[in-house]
């Protein structure tokens, strides 16, 4: 059967600054450098955020081979710690020229650059001063933005504040897998808090400055599946939504939080603290434009145990996760592969959301030693080809029924640093090898480009 997109239909794919620009040129550090001096084993194989796949010196070239690939869109981000000399508040000339040479290559290559102001690299000099639990950082934020705006905002046309703002907080407030790393549900969600206050100032100052274009966020969206119809199972479930998803969802397309979500957070006393300025801020600005990232489901099963009152608060504290027999896996990353989600998804935004305009920011499937499966010098990777067609099924269907998505980003353009993994999967349509930095097509990216020049493919169920 053939599968169809929309005309103008948004094909590219998506990277960070930190994951590929590599340390050269910059003056400060970031929280990642940082971390890794004080904890390299922290990183899979000692490798740290220098250690890259060189864009910051090869962007000309990177930049010819998404055109080779067929992408007419591209999400790359900002470095704050890169942009802004942290000693003076200055913007480093050398940086800003860098972005405004890469923004003009891809629109010379009729590639729309898709901006992005955070990617998890908080400059460390704001990070000691508390990073986003600080109103004082969010001001940095905003002043760092404003620069972006002044400086890039003649050609850049679609802007987001935050990639996954989710993440930090999980992963620096409650798993032990960003940096701050500690246990401390309080900050965490005054950190989350303060997070969504900086996307609405961003967005007031984008809006009152009269800049053209769209700004949004970028979520990961992970929809929570019950183990059963129980009600219990569905309760537990709805709590982790409210967690995982909602907590960010709402305030940036609603301009409101979740009721049962403050309802438990008061229950805890894990209120953030807030003025009554903030809520009518948050309330008023919100996003032009939703990306939603997608890599896998959560299963959820109503609370086994009783929790204990005396440990750190966690959203566990309400639910158990749930690992559904027969699940297709990802043995590599450790995720269930359930392409219908990026369905579920769409349809919610649809029936929920005011079916607000969006776009999939990020899809990807990420393996190990990909090497073992090069034929004449290339990576067959029909394995990611599959992963893509599954996904991009659902998404027409979504599309066909009345979503309002108009574009898919492929996570990631090139084999890239990614955060503690470092290089233990790889994710792109173009593989690099890091020791010599040569890069070479993968089949999936010969693939991406037949997908995008004819804006279909023949899908067999």
């Amino acid at each position: 059967m053939k599968i169809s997109f929309p005309k103008q239909f948004w094909w590219g794919s998506a990277a960070s600054a930190t994951q590929t620009e590599g340390t050269k040129n910059i003056k400060d550090q970031t929280n990642w450098d940082f971390w890794y001096d004080q904890e390299p084993n922290r990183f899979f194989n000692q490798v740290g955020p220098g250690e890259t796949s060189n864009f910051y010196n090869t962007y000309k070239a990177d930049i010819n081979l998404m055109k080779e690939t067929g992408h007419n869109s591209f999400r790359l981000s900002i470095s704050w710690t890169r942009l802004i000399d942290q000693e003076t508040g200055a913007v480093n000339e050398e940086a800003a020229q860098f972005y405004s040479d890469v923004i003009d290559e891809l629109i010379s290559n009729n590639i729309e650059p898709f901006v992005n102001l955070y990617h998890f690299d908080m400059p460390m000099k704001q990070q000691e001063q508390g990073g986003f639990e600080s109103k004082t950082v969010v001001d940095y934020y905003v002043d760092y933005a404003k620069k972006c705006f002044e400086l890039y905002g003649d050609r850049v046309k679609k802007w987001f504040t935050f990639n996954e703002p989710i993440v930090p907080v999980e992963g620096g407030y409650f798993y032990n897998f960003h940096y701050p790393d500690i246990n401390d549900a309080k900050r965490g969600i005054q950190y989350a808090f303060h997070t969504i206050l900086a996307n609405a100032k961003v967005i007031q100052l984008f809006k009152q400055s009269g800049y053209e274009g769209e700004i949004g966020i970028i979520l990961n969206l992970t929809p929570s599946y019950p183990r059963s119809e129980n009600k219990a199972d569905t309760e537990a479930a709805e709590v982790a939504d409210l967690f995982f998803n909602r907590s960010f969802l709402d305030p940036v397309t609603k301009g409101t939080f979740p009721q049962k979500l403050v309802s438990i957070l008061k229950e805890h006393h894990l209120l953030p603290d807030y003025e009554k300025e903030d809520i009518e801020l948050i309330s008023k600005y919100t996003i032009d434009l939703l990306g939603v990232n997608y890599y896998q489901p959560r299963r959820i099963k109503v609370k086994s145990e009783i929790p204990n009152p005396k440990a750190p608060f966690k959203p566990e504290y309400y639910f158990d996760n749930y690992e559904m027999p027969g699940r297709k896996m990802n043995p590599y990353r450790g995720w269930e592969i359930y392409p219908k989600g990026i369905y579920d998804i769409m349809i919610n935004l649809q029936n929920n959301y005011g079916n607000i305009k969006s776009f999939i920011s990020e899809n990807g499937m990420g393996v190990e030693n990909e090497e073992r499966f090069i034929k004449d010098g290339r990576i067959e990777d029909d394995y990611r080809i599959q992963f893509l067609q599954d996904h991009l099924y659902w998404l027409s269907k979504a599309i066909q029924e009345g979503a309002n998505c108009h574009g898919y980003h492929m996570w990631t353009f090139m084999d890239n640093w990614s955060w503690m993994n470092a290089y233990k999967n790889r994710y792109g349509f173009i593989s690099v090898n890091i020791e010599n930095q040569k890069r070479t097509i993968k089949k999936s990216g010969y693939w991406f480009k037949m997908l995008t020049e004819q804006n279909q493919f023949d899908y067999g169920i």
